[in-house]
C-alpha cells in the first residue's frame, strides 16, 4: 500500500506531466521538464514511472477492479461478472479521479504511440481480472473472453470521452449495456 507521501508525489508528477503535455505535446516534453515542474528529480520521476508515457497510461485501478469483478455472485455467468464489476468499480472513482482521467485519455487518443501503450496497460487490467475469474473457478478461456469483450466495450468509451460531452460513466455503462443480456439491468 503507497504511503500518503508517495501518493502526493505521483500526484504531482501526474499534474506537472499533464499540465507540459497539454503546452507543449507529449513528444515535446521530457522527463527532466516533468520533473523540474514537480520540483522532483528525473530519479524521483522513475521510481514512480518506469517511463515518461507511464504517467499517462500506467491503471491505477486493476486491483480495484479485479476485487470489484470478483465480489459479484460466483452464479452469474462470467460476461456479465466483468460487466458488473466493471460498472461497481467505476462508481468509486471520485470526480477528481475522473477529471484527471479525462486529460489523461484525451492526450491518449490523439497519440498513436500511446494509444498502443495503453493497449498493454488494458492486457494488464485484463490478466488482473481474468486470475480474479480463475481462481474463483471459471475456465481460462472463458474469463478472457468475458474480459476482453468488457474491456473493449470500456475502452471504445474511453476513447470517445476524449472529445464528448458526457460523463465518463454515461458512457461505460452505455457501452456495457451492450453486453447485457437481454432485460438486465445496465
Amino acid at each position: 500500500m503507497p504511503t500518503p507521501r508517495t501518493l502526493r508525489t505521483r500526484a504531482r508528477i501526474l499534474d506537472a506531466a499533464l499540465d507540459l503535455f497539454e503546452r507543449q505535446g507529449y513528444d515535446a516534453t521530457t522527463v527532466n521538464q516533468i520533473a523540474d515542474a514537480a520540483g522532483i528529480t528525473p530519479m524521483t520521476f522513475f521510481r514512480h514511472f518506469p517511463t515518461k508515457d507511464a504517467v499517462l497510461v500506467t491503471d491505477p485501478y486493476d486491483p480495484l477492479i479485479a476485487e470489484a469483478v470478483g465480489a459479484q455472485p460466483a452464479g452469474l455467468p462470467p460476461l456479465e461478472r466483468v460487466r458488473l464489476g466493471l460498472l461497481a468499480a467505476l462508481g468509486d472513482i471520485t470526480p477528481t479521479e475522473d477529471a484527471t482521467a479525462k486529460r489523461r485519455v484525451a492526450l491518449v487518443a490523439q497519440s498513436p504511440s500511446l494509444r498502443a501503450a495503453a493497449a498493454i496497460g488494458t492486457e494488464a487490467t485484463q490478466q488482473a481480472i481474468v486470475e480474479r475469474l480463475v481462481a474463483d473457478g471459471v475456465d481460462r478461456l472463458n474469463a478472457a473472453i468475458a474480459t476482453a469483450a468488457c474491456l473493449a466495450a470500456t475502452t471504445a468509451a474511453l476513447l470517445a470521452w476524449g472529445t464528448a460531452p458526457d460523463d465518463l460513466s454515461v458512457l461505460v455503462r452505455r457501452a456495457l449495456a451492450q453486453l447485457a443480456p437481454a432485460g438486465a439491468t445496465p
